[in-house]
């Protein structure tokens, strides 16, 4: 059974949950352990061409899926064949698959490759190395890999970490900086920015600029910020809302921030598969206040088709504030990439 994200987990003073905190620590430290030496035994595989890696350092609620889309858009724009490549979490396929929108669901290749599917050639692979094998040879000239930055199978031309920019309400990204599951860490901070390249900062909509204080945790990395920004306003009239993701509460927040009239939302633990209880609930819910339901582009993914007709559809993107410094840093990883061995692109990709 899922659970949801303890809030408890981004105060960053330790002021909640000390107990548990302490009674989780012996699980943190074997976690964190795991984690550095798989990192350290592995022997990167290099696909022949460029492999941008988007990813994060804690274990969900960063807006990894929304740079990783921004990211294939931006390389797509300026002419390189950039497939994605994830996992393909909570899906029960093992890949490799191309993900069809019009063909698969989410149980089969996971919500978030479906949502990169709508807008550029994306596969699902548990073995990332088979998977980018199946890319390139399917005409990938660069792979964009989804929540990859702890997975060392392929080597990485550039590694992007994600972090969330909310610092408003004593929230911070880190939490205390515990590892999972005594806090929301996948790994050292110290030691997951050693392998970044970059750091790309996701404010909210609605949130002041990014906080001094948080920017320099990161020392000399480049931080590029990015804003989630609508993609349309909520409709008119009551809402009630709904989402699985980490930070369901951002949702929530987020709808306020853009106008919505809401009258009520409800949280689901991140990939939650809704239930026909869950559904009927919430529509007894949206029924009493004579509301329409919206949810998440990711959520809205794995309803059941019956249900989709019922929900709205809440489509956010990431939009950089330096798009044309964000898009040379993506550009510049395909001729180093190509100086040690990979293929040259198409005539007029120079």
């Amino acid at each position: 059974m899922k659970l949801n994200t303890p809030r408890w987990w981004y105060d960053r003073e330790r002021r909640h949950a000390p107990v548990t905190r302490m009674l989780l620590k012996p699980a943190s430290w074997l976690w964190a352990a795991a984690t550095a030496r798989r990192l350290a035994r592995a022997t990167p595989v290099d696909p022949g061409v460029p492999v941008i890696s988007i990813g994060n350092l804690t274990v969900g609620g960063s807006g990894k899926t929304p740079v990783a889309r921004e990211v294939l858009r931006l390389l797509r724009a300026a002419g390189v064949e950039a497939h994605a490549l994830s996992r393909g979490y909570g899906g029960s396929l093992p890949g490799p698959v191309r993900v069809d929108p019009a063909v698969h669901a989410a149980a089969e290749v996971g919500d978030e490759p479906l949502m990169l599917a709508l807008d550029s050639p994306a596969w699902i692979a548990r073995d990332r190395v088979a998977g980018a094998r199946a890319a390139v040879a399917a005409g990938a000239r660069a792979l964009v890999l989804d929540d990859a930055h702890q997975n060392p199978a392929l080597g990485k031309t550039l590694s992007l970490v994600v972090v969330d920019g909310e610092t408003r309400n004593d929230e911070w990204p880190f939490g205390d900086g515990s590892v999972f599951p005594s806090g929301p860490m996948r790994e050292p901070l110290k030691a997951g920015l050693a392998r970044a390249d970059a750091v790309v900062v996701l404010l909210p909509a609605d949130a002041p600029d990014a906080d001094p204080e948080l920017i320099e945790v990161f020392g000399d990395l480049p931080v590029f910020v990015a804003r989630l920004l609508p993609a349309a306003p909520p409709p008119a009239g009551p809402l009630v809302g709904f989402a699985g993701i980490a930070k369901p509460w951002k949702v929530e927040r987020s709808l306020k921030a853009a106008g919505a009239d809401l009258k009520d939302f409800a949280p689901f633990p991140d990939h939650a598969a809704f239930r026909e209880a869950d559904l009927r609930f919430l529509a007894d819910r949206a029924d009493r206040f004579g509301a329409q339901l919206i949810t998440t582009e990711k959520d809205w993914s794995r309803l059941p088709p019956e249900w989709r007709e019922r929900v709205v559809s809440w489509p956010v993107r990431a939009t950089f504030e330096d798009e044309a410094g964000f898009a040379a840093l993506l550009r510049s990883a395909v001729p180093l990439h190509r100086r040690s061995g990979g293929p040259p692109p198409p005539a007029g990709e120079e």
